[in-house]
């Protein structure tokens, strides 16, 4: 049966202006790092699609190494985007990177001209795409000059691959130098992307950077791997990230203290009708600056609990003063 999109999907959405440009990204945008690869069904890897757009999430965030194995989460888009979402592509903003490893020899990692161009025409392949909506370097790379990498990117915009370029993982040094020379080669940096929610804070300091160069913010990560849920509170379920082989959560990391504050985060999220996870994702947004958080699912239902966040969009001073107490505590 051929899909058609919700009409009302537009109606409770929020969009927000990419820095200074004129592309709107919604608050909340899907993320196909995890559950998108060989090893998950088509059949779900749809109901997560569609039902995102059918949410108002038109931002659908992609990498050249996302699967496993690295390529199978832009083959598996680019299959529902031909089977079911292809009439919605004007509709949509598709954005992919390239930065870390992806094939073997000198020429699959980093940020050389060689390798970024490369790898978006191997990307545009696997998703049978004429361009992305937005290009990412993925992270900076020591071993090619800034000048180079920056060069690749205001390429591949000029030869109509990418309609905007994003910077990832770059610091606020980095950032200001790289967006300095984009914007002396005529294409300006949309976007950055970083990891960012309640218990990593660190990459607060890109914030006065993106401000003054006009860029918009999205963020990664912002549930910390599922740590700002209440997944944890009552111990390590058998069926979680934590107890599996992640190399990005493992047990060590749910400690006494952690809980302690993962258990008085969740009381205040209560007091404000809120799970956990949507009151992280108020704050991130308002705390961070965002232009959008990045989420990650593999249940349809977990979209729509994060896309309720839209009910109480707001944390007043008193309730920032007590998440910063507990978090300090």
């Amino acid at each position: 049966m051929k899909y058609i999109a919700n009409s009302n999907r537009y109606k409770d959405m929020e969009y927000r202006r990419c820095g200074t440009s004129g592309l709107q990204l919604p608050v909340v945008s899907l993320g196909l790092w995890h559950n998108f690869g060989h090893d998950s069904s088509y059949e779900n890897a749809c109901k997560l699609i569609l039902g995102s757009f059918d949410l108002g999430i038109t931002h659908f965030d992609l990498a050249n190494n996302y699967g496993p194995p690295p390529g199978s989460a832009e083959e598996m888009f680019g299959r529902v985007l031909r089977n079911e979402l292809h009439a919605y592509r004007d509709e949509l903003i598709i954005s992919t990177k390239a930065g870390y490893l992806m094939w073997p020899g000198p020429y699959g990692d980093g940020g050389s001209k060689k390798y970024l161009v490369s790898s978006l025409d191997q990307s545009l392949r696997r998703m049978k795409l004429d361009y992305v909506d937005i290009f990412y370097h993925h992270r900076p790379d020591p071993n090619t000059p800034l000048e180079e990498t920056m060069d690749a990117l205001a390429s591949i915009v000029r030869q109509g691959k990418a309609l905007y370029v994003g910077l990832s993982n770059y610091k606020p040094d980095q950032l200001k130098e790289a967006s300095t020379m984009l914007r002396s080669m005529g294409v300006k940096c949309l976007i950055h992307q970083h990891k960012y929610s309640m218990l990593n804070r660190e990459n607060e300091s890109l914030t006065d950077v993106i401000k003054e160069e006009g860029m918009g913010a999205i963020a990664f990560s912002p549930l910390a791997q599922g740590l700002l849920t209440d997944k944890y509170i009552n111990g390590i379920p058998k069926d979680s990230r934590a107890a599996g082989n992640s190399v990005f959560l493992n047990e060590d990391a749910i400690t006494e203290d952690l809980v302690k504050k993962i258990v008085a985060l969740n009381k205040l999220a209560s007091s404000r009708n809120q799970s956990l996870a949507q009151m992280a994702l108020v704050w991130a947004l308002q705390k961070g600056e965002l232009t959008s958080v990045l989420v990650g699912a593999s249940r349809i239902e977990q979209i729509h609990n994060n896309v309720k966040i839209l009910d109480n969009m707001v944390l007043r001073e008193e309730e920032l003063r007590l998440i910063e107490n507990i978090l300090n505590g």
